[in-house]
């Protein structure tokens, strides 16, 4: 059996190149009609090569999943929101042109499959957890959210219309059917508008709260990606 490279930097670009043929071959076939062979074929390796990093195709896709996550969270950062609407704005905008993540959101047993039972396990859901309730309360807080619903509340709205904008997509016919740019636009200011108040408060504090939100919620991504390696490293 091939041996991995010494050289860690060889061994995490390897894998890098492998996740890169099995997202295109999962865009174009499935998950269920991609098998480790052709990853292999496209990757330029051999299958035991890829076993060496993964010990299953389940292992591999859910690497997959968790790199585009953080590269999600990654490009909503870079793209600075200063408040809630920006946020949900950007995470919109980025779940929309990024197809895997589009179809472990929405649970599209076409594109993936059988791996649409990764999607939780691989923490690809929307950030409803405790990290963002943590959010939530520092916005209401900073009296940026409204203070007559409480944090369950906001996050089923939140939830609610995250979920449902993308999932309408599905069942309108194309007539009807709105550019990405304008869905993400129209997502964001029914967010807004069903979450926040009349004012904006403390805009200084809420735009550190968002930007720690992020920081935060991209180091914790890229650990559980660097987990799916098993390396240090975690950049492509």
């Amino acid at each position: 059996m091939a041996r991995p490279p010494a050289d860690p930097g060889r061994q995490l670009e390897r894998a890098h190149r492998i996740l890169d043929a099995a997202s295109e071959l999962i865009q174009r076939f499935g998950y269920d009609k991609t098998t480790i062979d052709d990853i292999a074929r496209a990757a330029g390796v051999a299958k035991g090569t890829i076993y060496l990093h993964w010990r299953t195709r389940d292992a591999l896709f859910a690497a997959l999943l968790r790199r585009e996550r953080v590269h999600l969270l990654d490009d909503v950062r870079r793209s600075a929101p200063s408040t809630l609407h920006d946020l949900l704005h950007g995470l919109a905008r980025e779940l929309l042109r990024r197809p895997l993540m589009r179809a472990s959101l929405l649970g599209d047993s076409e594109v993936l499959g059988k791996l649409t039972r990764h999607k939780r396990e691989s923490g690809t859901a929307p950030p409803t957890g405790e990290l963002f309730e943590t959010y939530i309360d520092a916005l209401r807080d900073h009296g940026a959210l409204r203070a007559d619903l409480t944090t369950p509340e906001h996050l089923t709205v939140f939830a609610s219309t995250l979920y449902g904008f993308l999932t309408a997509q599905r069942y309108l016919p194309d007539s009807m059917k709105v550019p990405d740019e304008r869905l993400a636009e129209l997502l964001a200011d029914v967010g807004r508008r069903a979450m926040e108040p009349g004012g904006a408060g403390d805009a200084v504090a809420v735009a550190k709260a968002t930007q720690e939100y992020l920081d935060t919620a991209v180091t914790i991504a890229q650990d559980k990606l660097r987990e799916s390696l098993g390396t240090k490293e975690y950049a492509t």
